[in-house]
């Protein structure tokens, strides 16, 4: 008898970096939702994110499905869109592989759902001293969560970025008080239902550097046909492991722009080829 479908799959965008791979399944092991699935897109790592994989599968709890195809360049949309044709629910939801969540990451983006929306997460960005103070059993015990005069200093000296992000608030109505409302996708962390994304033929696979790809074409394309943001700040919180910044492809950013020229919600190469 097949398992039964899960109500949510989580997409990890996975290029190497085993080791805060190995962190964020630990981390999965502790969401309060747990009728979840987790489907891991990899741009063609090397063989140790398939070690980890292999060994998560034996002390994880919830089903990891691990997609790969080789390592010729960026082609990170056409290793999402084969998770997106893998998933096995009616709701998805977005996340980098080098990005840790906290305990209620997945129940907040279940429960503020809707129709015809896309929710907009952010992300707390850990300074390098933070990120290599990391252990398992700070995973384990949720402690990565916390935020300290270590890494309120670290927030001071400019080394650690938007510390607020990491506050959740639990309340949706004092949410929509605060003053700060996202309002663009953030690759790393948004979601919606599986219908919506497939309507726009998923990601863009003409895009071959990062930036604007996987975040603005989808946010941009989605308008079209009339699913508008829906921010999640304060809550969703996620918090993003330190790497050397990562610069936007230029490329991408003139393909983005004749996008928006086209007007046309569905992209030629994506889930289909037109």
């Amino acid at each position: 008898m097949p398992d039964k479908a899960p109500r949510l799959s989580l997409i990890i965008s996975v290029y190497n970096r085993p080791e805060v791979l190995r962190f964020m399944l630990a981390a999965l092991e502790r969401q309060a939702f747990r009728e979840f699935e987790v489907i891991i897109a990899d741009d063609g790592s090397g063989p140790e994110v398939k070690e980890v994989v292999e060994k998560a599968r034996t002390v994880q709890s919830y089903p990891i499905n691990h997609l790969w195809h080789e390592d010729a360049g960026w082609r990170k949309n056409k290793i999402l869109n084969h998770g997106i044709r893998a998933s096995r629910s009616d709701y998805l939801v977005f996340i980098d592989g080098d990005c840790l969540p906290a305990q209620k990451f997945l129940l907040d983006h279940w429960t503020e759902k809707e129709r015809k929306k896309v929710l907009l997460g952010r992300r707390v960005e850990m300074s390098e001293r933070w990120a290599e103070s990391l252990t398992m059993e700070k995973i384990a015990s949720g402690k990565f969560e916390s935020i300290g005069a270590a890494e309120i200093m670290d927030g001071m000296r400019g080394k650690a970025l938007r510390l607020e992000d990491g506050i959740r608030v639990g309340s949706r109505w004092i949410r929509k008080l605060l003053p700060r409302q996202a309002t663009g996708i953030l690759g790393s962390n948004f979601s919606l239902h599986k219908e919506d994304i497939v309507a726009i033929n998923g990601f863009d696979e003409t895009y071959d550097g990062p930036g604007h790809g996987e975040d603005s074409d989808i946010q941009y394309r989605l308008g079209l046909i009339g699913v508008t943001g829906k921010s999640l700040r304060n809550a969703g919180i996620q918090f993003h492991v330190y790497h050397p910044f990562t610069r936007t492809s230029e490329k991408s950013a003139r393909r983005f722009e004749e996008v928006k020229k086209s007007c046309e919600p569905r992209c030629k190469i994506g889930l289909e080829e037109l």
